[in-house]
């Protein structure tokens, strides 16, 4: 049996991008240490630490649909139940 390091998944909502287009699918990877360390040091997450989630998201999250890449400003505009769902999802293939 192969162990998963990437799991696909399908937000409830969907990314609502600039130009009007909806993103749902994507892929989530396992986090490493360093994705950990690195966000909880990032300048933004020191100023306000409930910025955790979103930098550490937009490390982990390595595909959403046709998108060039998943940015922190991707992550913090994504609608609540999305952001709570990758939340959870994160906590599940984490833990």
């Amino acid at each position: 049996m192969a162990y998963m390091t990437v799991y696909d998944f399908k937000l409830p909502r969907g990314y609502l991008a600039e130009d009007g287009s909806l993103h749902r699918q994507g892929k989530m990877r396992l986090a490493t240490a360093l994705d950990e360390i690195e966000s909880v040091n990032d300048p933004r997450v020191l100023v306000n630490e409930a910025y955790l989630p979103v930098v550490l998201l937009s490390r982990v999250v390595i595909a959403l649909e046709n998108l060039p890449e998943v940015t922190p400003r991707v992550v913090e505009t994504l609608f609540a139940s999305d952001l709570s769902y990758l939340e959870d999802l994160y906590l599940r293939i984490n833990g």
